[in-house]
């Protein structure tokens, strides 16, 4: 157990720690503002003040983990020693800023509380995010810094067995469009129909007539090649399914759709599901308990993860409308338009709410890469998204993380618009399961 001298202790004191120590560097801890009882604790311990009570590791802290409410804070983003720091501080401290505040700032996503510029779809823009306009948006910085902390006090305690940090990877797929053709029903049909006729698009008419006359699958129906894929690396998998009705941005097959439903209960046998919240429930709660219903009675399962389509993530609403169907694990932490780490960090961490100054018992999973965002925002083909990401790959091996990748069952079907992309997606894999 790591004891952690704080002249207060307060909510967000007590979550910065446990993130860091608990969550990530998976040793118990505990805080204390006794100095009696600190000063008699035999095992590794450290405290976090304004200045030191002795000889003892110490970081000195910044005011952020003091605080309450939201304040305009620039954390003075620098670099040294190859080290990424926030919240610089004087010496003597351990660190030449505060990892704590830093981390926090970051896992909280303070800066999305903060008055900022949306992009189209009304998100926070990677753009706008301290990472990106310092340049460590790929860098797991949280993590690096945990195991920082934990080199320090090594160094101070080598009796101390530390528990070794386990390189993992989940792939996840998102099921915004089962099918291209088929289930669509009639109506959708025939406007898919002559679409394609008033473009003349001879390709996708002989398609979908081959399609709906059973001559050939369905382009998006990849399902048993993501199946193969999966036992080949025997890799954790997670699907996320829109049931949504039908909008301008939520296109999928009906929920009410036999083969849709039989395709759910199907991938349920074999793989881990979740709801793919859609785009037009993130303002309507009422839309967004309706489909996570749905899910619910197609699987007879109770429904625990969820990621949001079109990555539509408002901090904390969405998290709280979450938190209230009793969604326990959430995968939408990420950003649309860049590679890289929104949280700074490639672990596992429960969402603190700002507003409210508590730790909820919502777990946030945070994803590294999504093909959209090199296809469609980087503008690169499938070697060069491959060749773009393995370096963020490494850097989360090399913290022993969680890479989390996202796909869509279409991007994997060699069709026109993603010919070539299952070399990145068994690229990707192959390196993250190579030695």
């Amino acid at each position: 157990m790591i004891l952690v001298y704080a002249h207060k202790k307060n909510p967000r004191v007590l979550y910065a720690f446990k993130q860091v120590f608990t969550e990530m560097l998976k040793v118990p801890v505990e805080v204390t503002t006794e100095v009696p009882v600190f000063i008699e604790h035999k095992g590794p311990k450290m405290s976090y003040a304004p200045r030191p009570l002795g000889n003892e590791v110490f970081f000195r802290n910044s005011s952020l983990l003091f605080e309450t409410g939201i304040n305009e804070w620039n954390p003075k983003p620098s670099e040294l020693d190859g080290m990424i720091s926030l919240f610089p501080v004087p010496e003597p401290s351990a660190l030449p800023f505060d990892p704590f505040a830093a981390s926090f700032y970051l896992l909280s996503r303070y800066e999305e509380y903060l008055p900022h510029i949306k992009d189209k779809h009304e998100r926070f823009a990677a753009e706008s995010s301290v990472a990106y306009k310092a340049h460590f948006l790929q860098r797991p910085v949280v993590d690096e810094w945990a195991l920082q902390i934990k080199e320090i006090l090594s160094e101070a305690f080598p009796e101390f067995q530390w528990p070794d940090r386990t390189f993992t990877f989940i792939n996840t797929i998102d099921v915004d469009n089962a099918y291209s053709y088929t289930g669509k029903g009639l109506m959708r049909g025939m406007g898919g129909f002559i679409r394609a006729m008033t473009q003349l698009n001879g390709r996708e008419i002989i398609e979908r007539i081959s399609v709906l006359l059973g001559l050939r699958p369905d382009p998006y129906d990849t399902f048993p090649y993501l199946k193969s894929i999966q036992e080949k690396y025997k890799v954790p998998t997670i699907y996320f399914f829109l049931l949504a009705d039908y909008g301008l941005n939520d296109k999928n097959v009906p929920y009410t759709n036999p083969r849709f439903r039989r395709l759910i209960k199907g991938i349920a046998d074999y793989a881990q599901i979740g709801i793919h919240p859609s785009y037009g429930s993130n303002k309507k709660k009422k839309r967004l308990a309706d489909e996570v219903q749905r899910l619910g009675g197609i699987t007879h399962r109770e429904i625990t993860k969820s990621r949001q389509h079109f990555l539509k993530l408002t901090i904390p609403e969405t998290y709280r409308n979450l938190l209230d169907l009793d969604i326990t694990d959430d995968y939408t932490m990420g950003y649309a338009s860049q590679l890289g780490f929104r949280a700074g960090t490639c672990t596992p961490f429960y969402f603190y709410d700002l507003d409210l100054e508590f730790m909820t018992p919502l777990k946030i999973h945070p994803f590294a890469a999504m093909e959209g965002i090199l296809k469609f925002y980087q503008k690169m083909d499938a070697s060069e998204a491959l060749e773009k990401t393995l370096p963020v790959l490494k850097a989360v091996r090399d913290v022993g993380g969680t890479f989390i990748s996202v796909w869509h069952n279409e991007s994997v079907s060699e069709n026109k618009l993603w010919r070539g992309w299952r070399h990145y997606y068994e690229g990707l894999l192959d390196a993250a399961h190579s030695d």
